[in-house]
């Protein structure tokens, strides 16, 4: 059983305590609901209702049960760490590997690794200690909750956008300016299984793009995702009519027109996008000290590079 101690803070003056502790906690109301139903959650000392309002100044106190067993068995996949300790790890995904077990994929995954080198990490299920992700092809810097104050801290960093997330992006193209900002609303496109602009449920989605680096006929990019749509940074690139290199979704059709023959094998070497999540910053989950890492280019991005350094020296940023 986890014990948590929590002081209510202004925010949550005149709050109703179910939705003040789904915000700090960073879980469901229902489960709140049951805690405070089983008599888990004590204000001032005293079991309480949900739709009790709190002035601020009480101490909250919380029984979490341990998280259910995993449904994933753990698996001997090497894990690059790059920081831990009791309450987060740090680690870079290797292009390829798939973060969560989904579907009839259950093996082979970040989550068998973490479970393998870790043991079981909140909230259990099919996605222990995970509270962002990267896709399959995108490689980089990923935090990973080790404990329940971890994962609710997390959790809410990210859902109010305190995270802060940069990647190199590769790109098809010059882009036009050193930097600028993408807000296309994406959604499912209506008649495939796709993330598009061209849909019937539009979300908003912002990016932010700075220019690192340009080619003739292509642009190393620094982006940051304000918000976290799946496929953002692809969709937005591609819909800007800069799709990133050897992205086998949205700019599959562009290889074909690079001309040079080694470029060419070099990016279709690849097999996926030019995309690696170069740096994170987040606030620690016990401390709130600022924390930030980063991970370098892997090799298979960095050989593309080295081949369009040669045959197109780099052009100055405008």
């Amino acid at each position: 059983m986890k014990e948590l101690r929590l002081l209510v803070d202004a925010s949550g003056e005149g709050e109703r305590i179910d939705r003040y502790l789904v915000k700090e906690l960073g879980t469901s109301r229902s489960q709140i609901q049951r805690l405070l139903q089983e008599g888990r959650i004590l204000l001032d000392g005293e079991r309480v209702k949900a739709s009790t309002r709190l002035r601020g100044g009480e101490l909250l106190e919380v029984s979490l049960p341990p998280p259910p067993p995993s449904k994933v068995f753990p698996e001997d996949i090497p894990l690059k760490v790059i920081y831990k300790d009791e309450e987060v790890l740090v680690i870079e995904k290797p292009a390829g590997m798939v973060v969560h077990p989904a579907g009839r994929r259950l093996s082979g995954t970040l989550v068998n690794a973490l479970l393998f080198h870790f043991g079981e990490l909140p909230p259990g299920g099919m996605r222990p200690g995970i509270v962002h992700r990267l896709d399959k092809g995108t490689s980089g810097v990923m935090v990973v909750a080790k404990s329940e104050v971890a994962y609710a801290s997390l959790t809410r960093q990210f859902k109010e956008r305190e995270v802060e997330k940069e990647y190199l992006a590769l790109v098809f193209g010059e882009m036009r300016g050193d930097e600028g900002e993408i807000s296309f609303p994406i959604g499912m496109h209506p008649h495939s299984k796709k993330i598009s602009v061209r849909t019937r449920r539009p979300k908003e989605a912002i990016t932010r793009w700075r220019v690192r680096e340009r080619f003739r006929g292509f642009t190393l990019l620094e982006v940051r995702p304000i918000t976290g749509r799946t496929h953002q940074i692809r969709v937005h690139l591609s819909a800007s009519g800069h799709p990133i290199v050897g992205d086998p979704l949205y700019g599959r059709k562009k290889v074909r027109s690079i001309e040079d023959g080694l470029l060419r094998e070099k990016v279709q070497g690849l097999g996926r996008q030019a995309l690696h999540a170069s740096r994170i910053h987040f606030r620690h989950p016990s401390t709130g000290k600022p924390m930030e890492f980063s991970s370098s280019l892997p090799q298979d991005m960095e050989e593309v590079l080295e081949v369009l350094r040669a045959l197109y020296p780099a052009a100055p940023l405008r």
